[in-house]
């Protein structure tokens, strides 16, 4: 499960997905914005052009938008934090069955039982902690991603509504002329 979250996400948060170059760059150059619903600046645009003045909106709407990207993310901590857990419960269960094969005459442990409970023992062990690794690696690394890509979408936006807020700007004084 880690493994696909991993996956899933770090293919829907690559830079085409989120701020395509070409839009990023005619963002950056106060070229014309053409965004289409295909990435998240592009939804940002269309929400910025849709509803003019509204800078709380438009900024509410790319909040939005960084919360799309960490959808799933959260199932990690989950994972990086239970696995450990799963792994002991495992633990504790195989050295319960390596102690139960004591034979009550002798007094002793059956060797060829006792070993391979400690061995199921140690493995669960060892599982949970891989799990966990995995788990709280990827974490890291698309927490990372998400907050540069969040960073890099407010310096965007920002962008974007000094933008329309210089056109706006400019309509009134044109109106004011006539």
């Amino acid at each position: 499960m880690a493994i696909f979250i991993i996956c899933e996400r770090a293919v829907a948060l690559r830079g085409d997905a989120i701020m395509p170059a070409d839009l990023t760059d005619s963002v950056l150059q106060g070229k014309p914005l053409a965004g289409g619903p295909h990435s998240a600046l592009g939804r940002i645009i269309q929400f910025s052009e849709k509803h003019p003045g509204d800078d709380d909106g438009a900024k509410a709407y790319a909040r939005l938008e960084v919360i799309k990207m960490e959808r799933g993310v959260s199932y990690l901590d989950m994972i990086y934090t239970g696995a450990p857990l799963i792994g002991l419960i495992g633990t504790v269960f195989g050295l319960l069955s390596a102690f139960a094969v004591i034979d009550p005459d002798t007094k002793m442990p059956d060797p060829a039982k006792f070993t391979e409970s400690v061995g199921y023992a140690l493995s669960a062990t060892l599982i949970g902690l891989v799990v966990a690794l995995v788990a709280l690696v990827g974490n890291g690394y698309l927490q990372r991603r998400i907050d540069s890509q969040a960073a890099r979408l407010d310096v965007l936006l920002e962008r974007i509504l000094s933008r329309a807020g210089k056109s706006r700007g400019q309509t009134a004084g044109k109106e004011l002329l006539s």
